[in-house]
């Protein structure tokens, strides 16, 4: 079955893939090296710890990216090419927002692994510019594309703090 949902969602793979390329990495891998500047850098446990929200934020990234929106959904992150049907399945069943958080998290674990307060800051500015993101652009077009599904999936499931239910 899963071969066939890749089989059929091949074209949103590879958009997700391009889209992964030229705007997460930069967010979290350009963005943040430019900052970084000449901080120091952790060891020991520390260092470990900060490595492990680091992989925590690109893991719910990738499967949210990929597994959520190319796979399970037909369309990409990009709004430019969106997925065909509403995702509520996987870490959406959770927050709304995963892939934000995936990306908030690995900017923070890098602002930790290299003592970074210009790292820091920029998490502290992404974050209210993808919520403005979120509630000026993103919530109204899936109310308008999904409607009343996405009112209920949103009246039960939080925008940013996860609910974890069984």
């Amino acid at each position: 079955m899963l071969a066939n949902i890749v089989r059929a969602n091949i074209s949103a793979v590879a958009k997700t893939l391009v889209f992964t390329i030229f705007v997460p990495a930069v967010v979290v891998g350009y963005i943040p090296l430019r900052l970084k500047m000449q901080s120091g850098t952790i060891t020991g446990a520390e260092k470990w710890a900060a490595l492990a929200v680091i992989a925590a934020g690109i893991a719910i990234y990738l499967h949210t990216a990929f597994w959520g929106f190319a796979l399970l959904g037909g369309g990409t992150p990009a709004p430019i090419a969106p997925t065909k049907i509403l995702v509520v399945k996987g870490l959406h069943r959770f927050v709304r927002n995963p892939m934000y958080l995936g990306v908030a998290l690995v900017i923070g674990g890098q602002a930790w692994l290299f003592h970074s307060p210009q790292i820091a800051i920029y998490m502290v500015c992404m974050l209210p510019a993808a919520h403005l993101f979120v509630i000026s652009y993103e919530e109204p077009t899936l109310r308008q594309q999904f409607g009343e599904q996405y009112e209920r999936y949103r009246a039960s499931v939080p925008r940013w703090i996860p609910k974890f239910r069984l």
